[in-house]
């Protein structure tokens, strides 16, 4: 009886260590073959996920981004990254100097009329950056698109037209969510 008693406790406290464990691995973010960092391209975006901290402070961030740089000097043009969440993704766009800032900026997507009014926020070293919320009805233009067109006025009051490729936005733009759950 003792014995039986015995398994039965064994049996018990293994279901309750099983139960236990995979409510605490539910619990701390993971990326696929529990790797801490992942970095994916699809098309011309790149999708990045890392997991930062330790045990409650660990976080998974991930993110789809597209850089491009001038070809002679290869310093940064323009950079875009997007974070995908519900109802509204948060892009953040940095620009080179010598734009008028006071003008801000506008999106749309290949020749749509559809534009997004975008002021700057701060300009860094690294360029001067717009934080923008991008709604479902922009994020469907740009699945289907071509080109996301940014314009802004330089300070002279030149019209300047900086074109980010869509090419494998779709795919980027699932990943990453799937990949932030």
């Amino acid at each position: 009886m003792a014995v039986r008693n015995f398994r039965h406790s064994l049996t018990l406290l293994a279901a309750v260590v099983g139960l236990w464990s995979a409510t605490a691995s539910a619990q701390e973010p993971a990326l696929p073959g529990g790797a801490t960092s992942l970095r994916e391209v699809h098309g011309d975006w790149v999708v990045n996920c890392a997991v930062t901290g330790q045990g409650e402070a660990a976080r998974k961030i991930c993110t789809l981004s597209q850089e491009q740089h001038d070809g002679k000097s290869g310093q940064r043009i323009i950079a875009m990254e997007l974070h995908p969440a519900a109802p509204a993704s948060t892009a953040t766009l940095f620009l080179p100097f010598g734009l008028d800032l006071a003008a801000g900026a506008t999106m749309q997507v290949d020749e749509i009329a559809q534009k997004q009014q975008m002021p700057f926020r701060t300009c860094l070293p690294a360029g001067c950056v717009i934080t923008t919320n991008i709604d479902a009805k922009m994020l469907a233009s740009m699945r289907s698109g071509t080109a996301l067109k940014i314009q802004a006025k330089a300070d002279g009051g030149k019209e300047t037209i900086f074109s980010i490729s869509l090419k494998g936005f779709g795919g980027a733009f699932d990943r990453t969510a799937s990949l932030a759950k």
